[in-house]
């Protein structure tokens, strides 16, 4: 019964294993938007808070005709734009999770995306760095979706649904 919190946990520890990448990367290198546009975006199976937050992201700020593929990272198509996955550009840099990334790499400077961004940071990576209370409350609604959706897309839903506050 515990198997997608083991599984959730092996991929933060993962993570964190992982060499750190530059954290000056995402200052030095601003994304142009335009070639973001009407894109397919890839991304691993079985997408928890940071995928989720970060696809809603996209969608709602970056490029709204996005459409989501789930690959192992191995089988990622090649003419998708991949996303929180270990090894690629939009991804953890320094200690900021995906969401941060995508948001210092895109200038989105909204307060209230700044925001949702703690939250994430906090629901992902579990560190104290940012004092969310909203954070377990996040994590336990997507928690609850993908026990109930097999497929991620449906997952995505549903997460694009609760970052929009809606029911």
């Amino acid at each position: 019964p515990a198997r997608a919190e083991v599984e959730r946990l092996r991929e933060v520890i993962d993570m964190r294993l992982r060499p750190t990448e530059d954290p000056r990367r995402s200052a030095a290198t601003p994304l142009d938007l335009g070639t973001l546009r009407r894109r397919r975006w890839v991304t691993r199976p079985r997408p928890h808070v940071d995928r989720i937050a970060s696809a809603w992201l996209i969608k709602r700020f970056i490029d709204p005709d996005a459409t989501f593929v789930f690959a192992e990272p191995a089988d990622f198509p090649e003419d998708a734009v991949p996303f929180d996955a270990p090894g690629v550009e939009l991804s953890h840099v320094g200690d900021d999770c995906s969401f941060e990334t995508l948001l210092k790499r895109t200038g989105l400077r909204d307060r209230r995306l700044i925001r949702i961004a703690q939250i994430v940071h906090e629901a992902d990576l579990r560190d104290g760095k940012f004092a969310r209370e909203e954070a377990r409350g996040i994590d336990l609604a997507i928690r609850g979706f993908l026990a109930a959706n097999a497929d991620d897309a449906q997952v995505l839903v549903h997460g694009f649904a609760l970052f929009e506050g809606r029911s």
